[in-house]
Protein backbone atom coordinates (compact mmCIF):
# COMPACT_ATOMS: atom_id res chain seq x y z
CA UNK A 1 0.00 0.00 0.00
CA UNK A 2 2.98 2.38 0.87
CA UNK A 3 4.37 2.03 -2.53
CA UNK A 4 0.92 2.56 -4.26
CA UNK A 5 -0.14 5.45 -2.56
CA UNK A 6 3.06 6.82 -1.50
CA UNK A 7 3.14 10.47 -2.99
CA UNK A 8 -0.51 11.07 -1.52
CA UNK A 9 1.00 10.03 1.45
CA UNK A 10 3.99 11.54 1.83
CA UNK A 11 2.38 15.26 0.52
CA UNK A 12 -0.55 14.69 3.48
CA UNK A 13 2.38 13.87 5.91
CA UNK A 14 4.22 16.79 4.78
CA UNK A 15 0.90 19.17 5.21
CA UNK A 16 0.39 17.65 8.79
CA UNK A 17 3.92 18.04 9.79
CA UNK A 18 3.93 21.83 8.29
CA UNK A 19 0.47 22.14 10.02
CA UNK A 20 1.91 21.08 13.58
CA UNK A 21 5.11 23.32 13.04
CA UNK A 22 3.05 26.50 12.14
CA UNK A 23 0.21 26.48 14.26
CA UNK A 24 0.01 27.98 18.18
CA UNK A 25 0.54 25.20 20.67
CA UNK A 26 -0.13 27.11 23.61
CA UNK A 27 -2.73 25.40 25.68
CA UNK A 28 -3.75 22.26 23.08
CA UNK A 29 -0.45 20.45 24.10
CA UNK A 30 0.15 20.02 27.99
CA UNK A 31 3.71 20.59 29.43
CA UNK A 32 5.91 17.60 28.62
CA UNK A 33 8.49 17.68 30.81
CA UNK A 34 10.91 16.07 29.14
CA UNK A 35 14.46 17.17 28.32
CA UNK A 36 14.51 18.33 24.56
CA UNK A 37 11.34 17.06 23.70
CA UNK A 38 10.84 19.87 20.51
CA UNK A 39 14.31 18.33 19.36
CA UNK A 40 13.17 14.79 19.84
CA UNK A 41 9.87 15.12 17.71
CA UNK A 42 11.86 17.26 15.40
CA UNK A 43 14.15 14.28 14.79
CA UNK A 44 12.11 11.71 14.33
CA UNK A 45 9.34 13.62 12.40
CA UNK A 46 11.86 14.22 9.46
CA UNK A 47 13.35 10.64 9.86
CA UNK A 48 9.90 9.67 8.78
CA UNK A 49 9.89 12.69 6.05
CA UNK A 50 12.71 11.51 4.55
CA UNK A 51 11.62 7.70 4.62
CA UNK A 52 8.84 8.59 2.57
CA UNK A 53 10.30 11.08 0.30
CA UNK A 54 12.61 8.16 -0.62
CA UNK A 55 9.73 5.73 -1.15
CA UNK A 56 7.86 7.98 -3.40
CA UNK A 57 11.20 8.98 -5.36
CA UNK A 58 11.87 4.89 -6.04
CA UNK A 59 8.58 4.05 -6.42
CA UNK A 60 6.43 6.86 -7.48
CA UNK A 61 8.70 8.72 -9.90
CA UNK A 62 11.65 5.91 -11.15
CA UNK A 63 14.52 7.26 -9.69
CA UNK A 64 17.35 5.38 -8.53
CA UNK A 65 18.32 4.19 -4.75
CA UNK A 66 21.28 6.90 -4.82
CA UNK A 67 19.78 9.62 -6.29
CA UNK A 68 16.47 8.88 -4.50
CA UNK A 69 18.32 9.37 -0.79
CA UNK A 70 19.91 12.16 -2.13
CA UNK A 71 17.19 13.91 -3.13
CA UNK A 72 15.04 12.84 -0.03
CA UNK A 73 17.55 14.17 2.27
CA UNK A 74 17.98 17.34 0.34
CA UNK A 75 13.84 17.81 0.05
CA UNK A 76 13.47 16.99 4.24
CA UNK A 77 16.25 19.38 5.02
CA UNK A 78 14.72 22.35 2.56
CA UNK A 79 11.29 21.58 4.09
CA UNK A 80 12.87 22.16 7.34
CA UNK A 81 15.02 25.38 6.32
CA UNK A 82 11.35 26.49 5.13
CA UNK A 83 9.25 26.22 7.94
CA UNK A 84 11.86 27.73 10.69
CA UNK A 85 11.69 30.47 8.00
CA UNK A 86 8.12 30.60 8.18
CA UNK A 87 7.64 30.40 11.74
CA UNK A 88 10.26 33.38 12.32
CA UNK A 89 8.76 35.41 9.71
CA UNK A 90 4.60 34.59 9.61
CA UNK A 91 3.69 33.23 12.91
CA UNK A 92 3.56 35.63 16.18
CA UNK A 93 3.52 32.34 18.91
CA UNK A 94 6.14 30.16 17.38
CA UNK A 95 10.29 31.10 16.75
CA UNK A 96 12.39 30.03 14.55
CA UNK A 97 15.15 28.21 16.38
CA UNK A 98 18.83 26.57 14.21
CA UNK A 99 18.70 23.99 16.52
CA UNK A 100 15.42 22.78 14.97
CA UNK A 101 17.16 22.84 11.81
CA UNK A 102 20.26 21.22 13.10
CA UNK A 103 17.62 18.04 14.67
CA UNK A 104 15.71 17.75 11.03
CA UNK A 105 18.52 17.21 9.76
CA UNK A 106 19.78 14.93 11.66
CA UNK A 107 16.63 12.82 11.87
CA UNK A 108 17.11 12.82 8.17
CA UNK A 109 20.74 11.75 7.67
CA UNK A 110 20.05 9.29 9.91
CA UNK A 111 17.63 7.42 7.91
CA UNK A 112 19.45 8.49 4.88
CA UNK A 113 22.66 6.43 6.07
CA UNK A 114 20.82 3.62 6.73
CA UNK A 115 19.06 3.58 3.45
CA UNK A 116 22.02 3.27 1.36
CA UNK A 117 23.90 1.13 3.82
CA UNK A 118 20.94 -1.34 3.41
CA UNK A 119 21.06 -0.95 -0.27
CA UNK A 120 24.69 -1.74 -0.54
CA UNK A 121 23.91 -4.90 1.97
CA UNK A 122 26.28 -3.65 4.72
CA UNK A 123 23.13 -4.10 7.05
CA UNK A 124 21.48 -7.67 7.17
CA UNK A 125 17.58 -7.43 6.56
CA UNK A 126 15.58 -6.07 9.65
Amino acid sequence: MLKTYSLVITILYSLALATICLIQIDGIVEEVHIKNADKIFHFFSFLVLALLWYVTLVYQFKLNKTKSIINAFLISVSFGIIIEILQGSFTVSRQSDIKDVFADTLGALFVSLIIYFKNRNLIKKI
